[in-house]
């Protein structure tokens, strides 16, 4: 969770254009037509510029979940069975990482594994009324739990800002006191080696 709302709050895509660019270039993977992919903004992202599959490996580096995560997730079918080439090796098509960022906004806000393949479930029914209605509810309540925290968090953040500004305060109040002390200290050291001057010239 505190990841996701650094990431929120410093504007920063959880996927990125330049990783997958980044990714093709140095896989040797064709492009095609350069398109913007905002994974930050919305989830029906342009991916058709994309002409060929990433591996897992590829899809790891791009989304941030890792290997044994990505098959984890097939495994305990948060993931559909994801396509394969001849040599076995699977190959994540744009519908998969559009459905990966999905899960990686659920999962990085804590919604539970068990909810989450619930979801997934429900997903696979395609757009039933039923299936429909209750995806709905449990983003509605997810939407609530994380406004209630967000609003948490807020106040959390302003009285920390707050408690910064007092002991910037307090601290500025103490260096001055601790300069006056150490000026006046060295105004006192001077008169007594000046006494002790006079004393010493007034025995010869």
């Amino acid at each position: 969770m505190q990841q996701f709302f650094k990431h929120l709050r410093a504007g920063v895509p959880l996927f990125s254009f330049e990783k997958i660019t980044g990714l093709s270039k140095k896989h040797g993977l064709p492009m095609g037509r350069v398109a913007i992919l905002d994974f930050e903004r919305t989830l029906t992202f342009n991916l058709d510029a994309m002409t060929t599959a990433l591996s897992i490996q590829q899809t790891a580096e791009a989304t941030g979940v890792s290997v044994h995560t990505l098959r984890y997730y097939e495994r305990i079918g948060l993931i559909d069975a994801v396509p394969r080439r001849s040599n076995g090796h699977r190959i994540y098509r744009k519908e998969e990482l559009v459905w990966i960022e999905f899960l990686v906004r659920l999962r990085s806000t804590d919604m539970p594994i068990r909810e989450m393949r619930r979801y997934a479930q429900l997903r696979a029914q395609g757009n039933r009324l039923g299936s429909v209605s209750e995806r709905k509810a449990m983003l509605e309540r997810h939407a609530l739990a994380l406004e209630a925290e967000l609003s948490t968090l807020t106040k959390t953040l302003a009285m920390l800002h707050a408690k910064v500004a007092l002991y910037s305060d307090i601290e500025a109040g103490l260096t001055t006191h601790a300069d006056k002390l150490t000026v006046k200290g060295i105004d006192h050291g001077k008169r007594n080696l000046r006494k002790r001057i006079k004393t010493a010239e007034g025995s010869r």
